[in-house]
């Protein structure tokens, strides 16, 4: 019996239109999470400590990895503080697909 890989099923669905559109709407939210993740890791920090850290739960910090909420500047720079890094938060032009 063969196994499906989510990354096989993710390609195939990107070829639909729709499925690309909704996927792309999502890019600035999976960005953050991606960025809250590598800021915990490369600390070398458990999801645990850093909510020590921020005197919060473990369950706030999986929300805020997951996507689950949308975090405010002053979380996301109590994060940082956590993690030992610096939160940065910039504006770039629009390109021509994403209008």
């Amino acid at each position: 019996m063969s196994r499906t890989r989510v990354d096989d099923l993710h390609k195939g669905w990107m070829k639909n239109p729709a499925y690309r559109r909704e996927y792309d709407a999502l890019e600035e939210e999976f960005s953050l999470t991606a960025a809250l993740i590598e800021a915990r890791t490369r600390a070398g920090l458990t999801q645990e400590e850093v909510a020590l850290r921020m005197k919060t739960t473990q369950a706030v910090i999986a929300r805020l990895e997951s996507g689950g909420t949308q975090p405010s500047t002053r979380t996301l720079l109590r994060y940082a503080k956590a993690t030992g890094t610096r939160l940065r938060i910039g504006f770039e032009p629009e390109t021509a697909h994403q209008r």
